[in-house]
């Protein structure tokens, strides 16, 4: 492992960075968000180790950062959605979720065919990636459950050593600003649609809540418990209510879900509903609990989801990935005068997840 001051340096840190992505290394490098985690995005070694580094990463793609507008057209579909973005916007915090060209493999590619391009507003890595000549890896730094790097010394100290030993070379820039990740835009269909908005939405509303119940939890009974504890206290069988649930892929959304039901009284097995948008189960003298998941879902979709139909009737909706329509989920509620109840969860550790509940 080889640590370079950029600021003393410039010119060796780039010629090292160069030579260790050529060579199928992993580099530490700053952006204008936070450290970011580079690899040779065409090199499907050098993505196994990425994968490999970020430990909980599941199918999650991994974005790719460019120098420049032409060499992300070589990789991807610019249509005229994205075009303006790159005309307007870029580069900036902003990754841009465009189709694969065919010329790039997974983890960078999605099941869709779709990859994240950032255009980094950050000269000694634009001017890295130039002089490369290829992408590179656009993820952050950290390990899939600690938060965005901003200071080498303290990602070192947070490295699991398995993670720590695949990079070759640390770029240092200092400490970073504390700005938020990338917002990311989804221009697939020719339609802008803002993925990361909506978490923003529903992290600045739990400012405002009150919150009811913090804790962490250290196994998925843990998990399940808690939210048995909760149905218990909170949610009555005969009243519309919504359980807004947060985290990342793997938090434990779903075994949060699975605690309601065993409490409501729920005999079948809770699975995620992702390919089925709603799941439902019947409980008590035929009442429904609707299990959402709006992860697959375009923003004209949720109103033809079910969602209005089941809080109509009367039954409880656990939504999953609730953060990406917070905004709306949460006037409709409003209109209905139906309570919502706001279920965050972080990871704290491989094993332990931080639980915040607001209404």
């Amino acid at each position: 492992m080889n640590r370079i001051d950029i600021k003393k340096d410039k010119d060796l840190a780039i010629k090292k960075a160069v030579e260790t992505l050529k060579n199928g290394g992993l580099i530490v490098y700053p952006t204008e968000t936070c450290y970011g985690l580079g690899g040779d995005a065409t090199n499907p070694k050098a993505l196994e180790k990425i994968m490999e580094y970020k430990t909980l990463r599941g199918s999650k793609p991994i974005s790719i950062a460019v120098a420049d507008r032409k060499m992300a057209e070589e990789y991807v579909e610019i249509n005229e959605m994205a075009d303006n973005i790159y005309k307007n916007y870029l580069p900036g915090p902003i990754t841009v979720i465009s189709m694969s060209k065919g010329n790039l493999v997974p983890p960078v590619v999605s099941i869709q065919g779709a990859v994240g391009v950032r255009y980094p507003d950050y000269e000694f890595t634009l001017e890295l990636i130039k002089q490369f000549g290829k992408p590179i890896t656009a993820t952050s730094a950290n390990v899939s459950y600690k938060s965005p790097p901003y200071n080498i010394d303290q990602l070192m100290k947070d490295l699991p050593k398995k993670s720590f030993k695949l990079i070759d070379l640390f770029l240092d820039a200092g400490q970073l600003p504390k700005n938020q990740p990338s917002t990311v835009l989804d221009t697939t269909m020719n339609q802008l649609s803002i993925l990361r908005q909506g978490k923003l939405q529903f992290e600045n509303a739990l400012i405002k809540n009150k919150k009811v119940e913090e804790r962490n939890t250290k196994t998925t009974q843990e998990t399940i418990d808690l939210a048995k504890e909760f149905a218990k206290k909170y949610l009555s069988e005969d009243i519309p209510v919504v359980v807004a649930l947060s985290g990342e892929l793997g938090a434990g959304k779903t075994q949060f879900a699975k605690g309601v039901a065993e409490q409501l009284g729920v005999k079948e097995i809770v699975n995620s509903p992702t390919y089925t948008i709603i799941n439902e189960y019947t409980y008590n003298k035929g009442q429904i609990l609707a299990h959402m998941d709006t992860w697959k879902l375009e923003d004209h979709e949720l109103e033809t989801s079910g969602l209005i139909q089941h809080l109509e009737s009367g039954n409880i909706v656990l939504i999953e990935w609730a953060d990406k329509f917070y905004q709306e989920i949460s006037a409709l509620c409003d209109n209905m005068n139906i309570p919502i109840y706001k279920v965050n969860i972080k990871y704290v550790s491989l094993n332990e997840r931080s639980i915040e509940i607001y209404e």
